[in-house]
């Protein structure tokens, strides 16, 4: 895929390590790109872990997934997004725990990871932990992501309810992330509602996004403290960049104890989801110097066929004798030089500008706010 400056999505993204006085463990990248230079669909991919391990270890531990994942994903062709979104978590699993084996200061250090991978305006999602990805339409908001969790095993077998779960104090007990031994599997359910069954939920992989949708990826220091209803009420009462500062401060408010990290996607309303991709301009650019090639090519033959005669200079009549019947013989003095038409054809159609298909509603890319990975930026 080809790198690009600015996202065809609003993006907003930041980092704060909370009033826990911790090291900042999370890290986080959001990156752009166009499929090829024959195939101009915008890519976005937002990516966000939070690390785990002593001496500064989770911050290598996230840094490490966070860079692999995306160095995976650019380097595909966006052709089969779950295939290349589970190589990329393995990759990123064994990468964590080839360092982690190699460094006795970081022996154990593991990881959460949460991507969101928007093709056009198809969504695709990957995650391992308890790192989560929302989507807000309109006045919902649902967690798409399944936490890896003791409790979210407890909630689902009837032991615990919801509410208890967010106080229990195995909460933070994480089944499953990057940096194990055996490559932890990386869950592809999209839930987008609790009525569905899991092959449901993966099914629901590339759903399309809608203008006004949002996306929120977020670590466990915003939803430790922040309701999903209060994430929703922000999210909508706010500006993108507004509401991702006001949710850390809500966070912070409340006690801080832990790393707070969010990205905030805003699908906007003239959306740019398709675009007449280079290699069709071509086929249209050579299929109409084809056509008037054949039209030049049948105008001459037919001038030859009805006209050449009746307009050809230097005829010379020579009368002939027939049997009962004195007509005169036109016979032709000169004959006209042989009709060469060179078509010259170029070597490479120009470049064409995005051209709508039908039934999309596009117009200028929106500029975003770009961060390239892996870089993560505190907040004050």
């Amino acid at each position: 895929m080809i790198p690009l400056e600015s996202a065809h999505l609003s993006v907003f993204a930041a980092t704060h390590p909370g009033k826990g006085g911790k090291n900042n463990e999370d890290n986080y990248a959001v990156s752009a790109f166009q499929i090829s230079e024959s195939d101009l669909t915008p890519i976005l991919i937002a990516i966000i872990a939070d690390g785990v391990g002593g001496h500064q270890a989770g911050e290598v531990a996230s840094s490490l997934a966070v860079e692999t994942i995306s160095q995976v994903i650019a380097e595909s062709d966006a052709d089969q997004p779950l295939v290349t979104l589970e190589q990329a978590f393995y990759q990123a699993n064994e990468a964590i725990y080839s360092q982690s084996i190699s460094d006795s200061e970081q022996v154990g250090m593991s990881t959460t990871a949460a991507c969101a991978w928007v093709i056009g305006d198809r969504l695709y999602i990957s995650s391992v932990g308890d790192s989560r990805i929302y989507l807000i339409r309109e006045e919902r908001i649902i967690q798409v992501t399944i936490d890896h969790t003791w409790v979210q095993e407890a909630i689902e077998s009837g032991i615990l309810t919801a509410e208890q779960a967010r106080t229990h104090p195995n909460a933070h007990l994480i089944r499953r992330h990057l940096g194990s031994k055996q490559p932890a599997l990386p869950d592809f359910r999209m839930h987008l509602n609790q009525e569905e069954s899991d092959k449901q939920a993966v099914a629901n992989q590339g759903m399309h996004l809608e203008p006004g949708d949002h996306l929120l990826l977020c670590s466990d220091g915003l939803t430790d403290l922040v309701s999903n209803e209060e994430i929703r009420d922000v999210m909508g009462a706010y500006s993108l960049e507004g509401a991702i500062q006001e949710l850390i401060d809500l966070a912070n408010n409340r006690g801080g104890h832990d790393n707070i990290t969010i990205i905030g996607i805003q699908v906007p309303e003239n959306l740019i989801v398709s675009v007449l991709p280079k290699s069709r301009s071509r086929l249209v650019l050579a299929l109409g110097l084809f056509i008037v090639v054949l039209v030049i090519f049948a105008g001459v033959w037919l001038y030859r066929m009805y006209f050449w005669e009746e307009t050809s200079p230097d005829m010379t009549l020579v009368p002939s004798v027939t049997v009962g019947l004195s007509l005169p013989t036109v016979i032709p003095t000169s004959i006209p030089p042989t009709l060469i038409q060179t078509v010259i054809l170029p070597t490479e159609a120009a470049s064409p500008s995005p051209i709508s298909s039908p039934g999309s509603t596009l117009s200028t890319p929106v500029q975003a706010t770009y961060t390239p990975w892996p870089t993560s930026t505190n907040v004050p």
